[in-house]
């Protein structure tokens, strides 16, 4: 199992660095929002902030939380603890049990994404990513330590009640934040495109809806790699023109409120609101 969760981390670490240039090349060439027209320091500024962010979040995860997915995967496989561990067991095949991982961990992933928005709690945390007012690539990563903390421990009990095995979680997570880091991209898909692929996966145009300033719009399309969830909860939202969707949170609009300091201490900042589907 070592080897295999060894191989899948250098597929993760492959997958975000060409998603990374790919995206940042694209946004480069051909942006649909002009953000950084004018400033491409602001924009390295920017790209660098959000990145140092994702840096301390992968660290956390691979010092403090990695070694114990593997843990709880090993246990729950030998103690048949786990959904998809007793259904192994009455002759479920290998890769339906990772079909089954996948979308299991999707369902969660919409489920924490949907608990975050409403519980003012987690929403203090969550707020760190939707006060972007540039959403791009970088967006992708752009989250506080402490909701990665949260998540990443919930997800220690979640692999054994699922009996999901750590590889099929690696494995998840490094096709999710692909389309992750495709959906934040400040690029633009053609409309039919876009709507043939979001039948299946989240994309730009409904993405882009999520980070809007409008609350009935921030409480939509929760969904992070597979979009029919949102659809199966009526949660799902489309703005005819996604050009005059503006991002971030009002209260945390202005330039102060956007450094890496800032965005470190914003938990402990009070919310003027409890949380925006409260």
């Amino acid at each position: 199992m070592q080897v295999v969760i060894s191989q899948i981390s250098e597929a993760q670490i492959l997958v975000y660095v060409i998603g990374l240039v790919l995206f940042l090349a694209w946004e480069s060439l051909h942006p649909f929002f002009s953000f950084f027209r004018s400033s491409g320091r602001v924009r390295a500024s920017h790209i660098i902030k959000n990145l140092v962010l994702g840096a301390i979040n992968s660290l956390v995860i691979a010092l403090a939380f990695v070694a114990m997915w593997v843990a709880a995967s090993i246990w729950a496989e030998e103690h048949s603890w786990g959904l998809l561990n007793q259904l192994s067991l009455i002759g479920l095949p290998p890769w339906a049990h990772a079909i089954g991982a996948v979308l299991l961990f999707d369902a969660w992933t919409y489920t924490w994404h949907r608990l975050n928005h409403r519980i003012p709690f987690l929403w203090r945390f969550h707020r760190v990513h939707h006060s972007d007012t540039k959403m791009d690539v970088s967006t992708a990563g752009r989250f506080h330590v402490g909701e990665i903390i949260l998540s990443s421990a919930l997800r220690i009990p979640l692999i054994v009640l699922l009996g999901v095995y750590a590889w099929e979680l690696l494995l998840y997570e490094t096709i999710m934040f692909g389309v992750v880091q495709f959906h934040h991209a400040n690029i633009g898909v053609p409309p039919r495109l876009d709507r043939i692929l979001r039948t299946v996966i989240v994309t730009p145009a409904m993405h882009k809806v999520h980070h809007s300033r409008l609350m009935v719009e921030t409480d939509s399309n929760y969904s992070a790699l597979f979009s029919f969830w949102d659809r199966a909860a009526r949660s799902f939202r489309l703005r005819p023109d996604p050009h005059e969707i503006e991002f971030g949170l009002d209260q945390f609009a202005g330039p102060e409120a956007d450094s890496l300091a800032a965005l470190i201490k914003m938990p402990l900042v009070r919310s003027d609101r409890s949380a925006p589907g409260s």
